[in-house]
């Protein structure tokens, strides 16, 4: 038995050994070439990827901002309109989800995601000129429902065009582009914030026309440049690097096809393992949703001023980067993804509580940066469905089902935070902390499905030859291993 990576035959007997255990000191770049590939790779796909992502978080997080700078007085929000206003933005989010699984096997990602990503910054650029909250709501919700394409879409390249031992720092990578979201958002609406001179226009409506027009030119860049296909011209691939493409192809488990196949999606809806996902993914992000439009007023809430506040949130950004750093280099020295995760949770449940707990106000920042290692919890959470799932329509309803419950979980988190318990939002906390230790349980039971698997096809050699080109999902094919 040796791990699915490709063809059985390009390994030796005395190969098996080693690779039965899921992971191997040589699962990087081994030659020269395939190191000029990666690297090539890295160049020209990943700093595009890392944009998206940098910016579509940003753009979701614009009433955050503008939110201490009179953005609610502004349109006259009053009760939960404010929480509505974030938690709609998912409801964009999950309409889109079903038609979007269809478009990504049915159009070229690169094509796709740049029309998606120019329309979602059109429409932040056009949020800044609305006057009321029935506008606002219209608006965000067409927001959410353009942006909803974007993790599936950089999920999908990301595993398509590196081996499974790469893509835990590749997603990081991505991922940590929401930390920088936080600190890059932060001081660009500080300094909004402070302009003397606004053209007639309130400084919030400036942060949104300003984004959402560099969102939208990053989208035409998209179109046209955004290299999808790991064989794309644009690489310059040699003899060598073509056949390393084939070789890598083979690893990540991943050929596009445009056949949707019923028995895959049949065979993901079985087994539990989803469903620890799904849950998992929706309790993770009842958190995320408040944190996301309402971090700056937890700040404020300490005794900051709110420009003041706005500069906190770039503490929160370095700390989603820490935990994230952390989080993908305990993986690649204990092999552990899914125990690392509940790690991390265990440190966001601490904060939530210190956040509770602790007297002076002031004193209260440890726990709310601490929280934010949910964040990484969640990159590894993907990192697992990334690994440990074959078959092309298998993966593409995995992520698209998962972004469903994501959607779930940030739309109903925001309403879990009352402005009657401000500036503590004592019931959405305690809320958080009972979901988080359920996702702890989740996690574990998942990695413990995933490690019986593991546990009989080791015991069983298998004679079976099976290529990636097969198109077989992990259950059928008798060759992949889980990486726990």
């Amino acid at each position: 038995m040796i791990e699915k990576r490709s063809n059985q035959s390009l390994y030796s007997r005395e190969d098996e050994d080693q690779y039965s255990f899921g992971f191997i000191d040589d699962d990087q770049p081994t030659s020269l070439e395939e190191k000029v590939l990666v690297r090539k790779i890295d160049i020209f796909v990943m700093p595009i990827i890392c944009i998206i992502n940098l910016l579509q978080f940003i753009d979701k997080s614009t009433i955050n901002y503008a939110a201490v700078m009179g953005f609610k007085d502004d349109l006259g929000l009053v009760g939960n309109q404010y929480s509505i206003l974030g938690s709609i933005f998912y409801l964009g989010y999950l309409v889109y989800q079903f038609p979007n699984n269809y478009f990504l096997q049915r159009i070229p990602v690169g094509r796709y995601l740049g029309i998606i990503v120019f329309l979602w910054g059109a429409v932040l650029a056009c949020t800044g000129a609305g006057k009321n909250f029935s506008q606002l709501a219209a608006m965000r919700f067409l927001l959410g429902l353009f942006e909803a394409g974007v993790y599936p879409c950089l999920t999908l390249l990301v595993s398509t065009f590196y081996r499974r031992s790469e893509q835990a720092a590749r997603l990081g990578a991505f991922w940590i582009c929401n930390g920088l979201a936080l600190v890059i958002g932060g001081l660009i609406s500080y300094g909004i914030g402070n302009m003397a001179d606004s053209k007639g226009l309130a400084n919030w409506q400036w942060i949104m026309i300003i984004l959402g027009s560099c969102t939208a030119a990053v989208g035409i860049f998209s179109f046209f440049f955004l290299i999808d296909n790991p064989k794309a011209r644009a690489l310059h691939l040699n003899a060598e690097q073509e056949i390393l493409v084939e070789e890598r192809t083979r690893d990540n488990a991943v050929v596009r096809t445009s056949i949707i196949k019923r028995g895959h999606i049949t065979e993901a809806l079985k087994e539990v393992r989803l469903w620890c996902f799904c849950f998992a993914c929706l309790l993770i992000n009842l958190q995320n949703g408040a944190m996301t439009i309402y971090n700056a007023q937890i700040a404020a809430g300490f005794g900051f001023t709110g420009l003041q506040s706005i500069l906190l949130t770039i503490g929160a950004g370095g700390s989603t980067i820490l935990f994230i750093l952390v989080g993908v280099y305990a993986v690649r020295k204990t092999r552990q993804t899914l125990l690392t995760a509940c790690g991390l949770m265990a440190v966001d449940i601490i904060g939530l509580i210190l956040l509770i707990v602790i007297p002076a106000p002031r004193a209260k920042l440890v726990g709310f940066y601490m929280a934010w290692s949910y964040c990484a919890a969640y990159v590894l959470l993907v990192t697992s469905i990334s690994n440990n799932v074959s078959g092309y329509t298998k993966k593409i309803f995995y992520n698209g089902l998962l972004m469903v419950f994501y959607t779930l979980g940030n739309f109903c988190g925001p309403l879990m935070m009352v402005d009657s318990q401000a500036p503590t939002y004592l019931g959405g906390m305690i809320g958080y902390i009972c979901a988080n230790t359920i996702v702890i349980i989740l996690l574990g039971f998942a990695r413990w499905r995933m490690d019986i698997v593991n546990k009989k096809r080791k015991m069983v050699h298998s004679s079976i030859l099976t290529n990636v080109e097969d198109d077989l999902t992990d259950v059928q094919d008798p060759n992949f291993l889980y990486r726990l």
